[in-house]
């Protein structure tokens, strides 16, 4: 009883502008497609704060597993893409593109490049990771 005193805008004193959209949310999960999404997408903007917004993002993407919330988020947001040949200096270029790119597209593309590269390359290449970890 303590608890429901202390919270007076909790439980039967949810706001119709919530209790609207928790309506509005169980008819996009009954839907289940695209574009009951789209709508409950659009609504939410028209309807909740940007606060609230986040908060409902965050706990949806915190429920996921990391390289799922990943993935979503990117879907959302854009990812990298693959990077486009060098132009005028590679490395610069690469490290441009690395900025940009999350995580399972610079795992992916380190592990490719890495075994596209010949064996001396291959060693240069530990021989290099290994002097960085020295100096740190």
């Amino acid at each position: 009883m303590s608890n429901a005193k202390s919270r007076p805008n909790r439980g039967k004193f949810m706001k119709p502008a919530h209790k609207r959209m928790a309506r509005i949310l169980g008819y996009a999960l009954t839907l289940g497609d695209h574009q009951g999404w789209e709508a409950f997408s659009a609504l939410a903007q028209a309807r909740m704060t940007d606060q609230e917004r986040a908060a409902l993002a965050w706990a949806a993407l915190k429920s996921l597993d990391p390289d799922q919330a990943e993935m979503t988020a990117a879907a959302v947001l854009g990812s990298a893409d693959a990077p486009l040949p060098p132009f005028l200096g590679g490395m610069e270029e690469a490290r441009s593109w690395a900025s940009y790119a999350n995580r399972s597209e610079l795992k992916a593309y380190a592990l490719a490049t890495y075994e596209a590269l010949g064996p001396s390359d291959q060693a240069a290449f530990h021989r290099h990771i290994n002097e960085r970890k020295v100096a740190a």
